[in-house]
């Protein structure tokens, strides 16, 4: 499912809504979530789960196609864990 797909399905099962406005609203969540990781911040979504951000500490990698050992800098990445309920739903 893509983003677009999404608004579309909440805008059916909201016939008083207009897309536009679901459009808005999907984004507004998306951007708050994603502020909130920019800052270090946990979000959770009961039932669902939560997102978070993970330290990857700098590594020597290697160049697939000749190689070579390249340095790859420390990162953070988006980590997710599914919540008991999503977990329960997804394994019947």
């Amino acid at each position: 499912m893509i983003k677009s797909e999404l608004v579309q399905i909440i805008a059916s099962r909201n016939p008083h809504l207009y897309q536009r406005d679901v459009e808005t609203i999907v984004n507004a969540i998306f951007d708050e979530i994603t502020q909130a990781l920019c800052e270090g911040n946990r979000v959770e979504l009961r039932g669902f789960g939560a997102f978070s951000v993970k330290n990857r500490p700098p590594r020597a990698g290697r160049n697939p196609r000749t190689g070579e050992s390249v340095e790859v800098e420390e990162k953070w990445v988006p980590f997710f864990k599914t919540g008991k309920e999503l977990r329960e739903r997804l394994n019947g």
